[in-house]
């Protein structure tokens, strides 16, 4: 196994732990799995993640607090669906982090 594997299985063991209705950033993801300088290989493993994945990726955005899809995209809409659907409210196109942020 490459050492990026383990990190990838961490950070997917993490991002499962991520609670209805939190949210966290990529940066915050990569600080939990003791790779603080790694958000964009976080990015990456969400990115690869099956379709069909049942894991929380939604729960996962930006450090603005915004989704890093473009809004007019299919994957933004789902996105935000789907943290709307867990009563998380967005103000012009981004989540309030001071009280939405997982701690």
């Amino acid at each position: 196994m490459k050492p990026s594997d383990s990190i990838r299985l961490i950070i997917i063991q993490q991002l499962s732990s991520i609670p209805k209705g939190k949210v966290c950033t990529y940066g915050d993801l990569a600080k939990l799995v003791g790779y603080p300088n790694h958000a964009r290989f976080v990015g990456s493993v969400l990115r690869h993640l099956p379709n069909d994945s049942r894991l929380p990726w939604h729960r996962v955005i930006n450090g603005n607090g915004g989704i890093s899809f473009t809004e007019d995209s299919d994957a933004y809409k789902l996105q935000r669906s789907l943290l709307e659907d867990e009563g998380i409210v967005f103000v012009n196109g981004r989540v309030k982090l001071a009280i939405y942020r997982m701690r």
